[in-house]
């Protein structure tokens, strides 16, 4: 069978995404074109060799609107050969985009492609494309009388219900900055990040957090409509303990080993492994189990066989919960830090996500890296590679 691998994976710096932000007067197809342009340029290959461009994008109206991922590879200076699309798959956008252009690589439909994703959320910010919070109410009204959840009052019911308290979700929080500032300090970000407009660095890492300071902020979603439909909720998500809104772009180049080899490219990773699931809409953020188990089970890998293992980090509980639930080595989950630190840009999360595991497994001479995302709806995927 043909191997799909990775040669090269890059991202921008996370900016934080609000407006002052340090991408926040960055166009967002300017922001991915310009990666874009960098990740041929990184490998030296000619673009016209590119079968197809897939992003990653969540909020897909104003800037972020028809097909972003065709005017990034337009604006990019691409061949006008070269095609693109745009998926939507929640937080896990992109990493759902990786696996298409594997799949594809491996079908043989495909001997190059590019997974990319982009997410300004500064720019388009979130649920600006949806009409309402009630948008899908009616469709599931049968299903669902009372309607879905905001994933806020999601990430309390699993924190309830798998009886977490405060000081660990915010002890977790505190963990993921003081890694990620460990990791920039000694350079373990330098290989995977590219500066994109004066931004050079990630600014949505904090070294000076701690979880006494994190301890004095008030929960998120105590006041959300849907709180009083569960009087049990002791209300402990908070800013801090969550993802940061986040400016940011991804790519992967992906190609078949045989492909990379024929032009003298050097294989860092393949894909060894894909799933992607649902699970409960209503819990929504515990998908990542399942999805995990179903891509482990693919390939006869035990939790014990995965080297590092990364779980968005979209809130604190998400991670913990996983990391229980498969009775994970805590070391090996987020070494560098996570969401919380790093900063969650949607449809950028996940081969941002890939960046940081490859770059991690090379740095620690570690085989196999596990990565997955919870997304809304109750979705997730779950994806497996080997360092070569």
């Amino acid at each position: 069978m043909t191997s799909a691998v990775i040669v090269d994976v890059v991202r921008t710096p996370s900016g934080k995404g609000k407006p002052g932000g340090g991408l926040s007067n960055v166009h967002p197809a300017t922001l991915l074109a310009d990666l874009l342009r960098t990740l041929i340029e990184r490998t030296d290959l000619d673009p016209a060799l590119v079968d197809d461009v897939i992003g990653g994008c969540v909020t897909q109206s104003g800037e972020q609107a028809f097909n972003i991922s065709r005017t990034a590879v337009l604006a990019a200076g691409f061949p006008e050969s070269v095609p693109a699309t745009t998926v939507d798959r929640q937080c896990g956008s992109s990493q759902q985009a990786a696996h298409f252009a594997a799949q594809g690589v491996i079908a043989g439909a495909y001997d190059i492609a590019i997974a990319c994703g982009v997410e300004s959320m500064s720019r388009a910010p979130m649920f600006s494309n949806a009409q309402g919070k009630d948008a899908n109410r009616a469709p599931l009204a049968n299903r669902f009388p009372e309607g879905l959840i905001g994933q806020g009052i999601s990430a309390e019911i699993i924190t309830q219900r798998w009886k977490l308290d405060r000081e660990t979700l915010d002890a977790f929080a505190a963990r993921s900055h003081r890694l990620a500032a460990e990791t920039a300090a000694s350079g373990g970000f330098d290989n995977e990040l590219v500066p994109a407009g004066t931004l050079t660095a990630d600014e949505t890492i904090r070294p000076s957090t701690t979880a006494e300071g994190l301890a004095g902020l008030r929960p998120a979603f105590a006041d959300d409509e849907f709180g009083a439909r569960f009087p049990e909720i002791e209300w402990s998500i908070t800013p801090g303990n969550s993802s940061p809104l986040t400016d940011g772009a991804s790519a992967a180049l992906i190609m078949s080993e045989e492909k990379a080899n024929a032009l003298g490219l050097r294989p860092r990773a393949r894909f060894h492994s894909f799933a992607v699931t649902g699970d409960d809409p209503l819990l929504m953020l515990t998908a990542v189990i399942p999805a995990t188990c179903k891509a482990l089970a693919r390939v006869g890998l035990t939790i014990d066989d995965i080297d590092t293992y990364e779980v968005n980090e979209a809130f604190a509980p998400v991670p913990l919960v996983w990391q229980h639930d498969l009775d994970a080595d805590p070391a090996k989950l987020n070494p560098c830090g996570g969401a919380i630190a790093l900063g969650h840009p949607l449809g950028a999360s996940g081969t941002r996500i890939l960046a940081t595991l490859l770059n991690h497994l090379e740095q620690s001479a570690g085989r196999y890296g596990l990565m997955t995302m919870c997304e809304a709806g109750g979705l997730a995927n779950a994806t497996i590679i080997e360092r070569l």
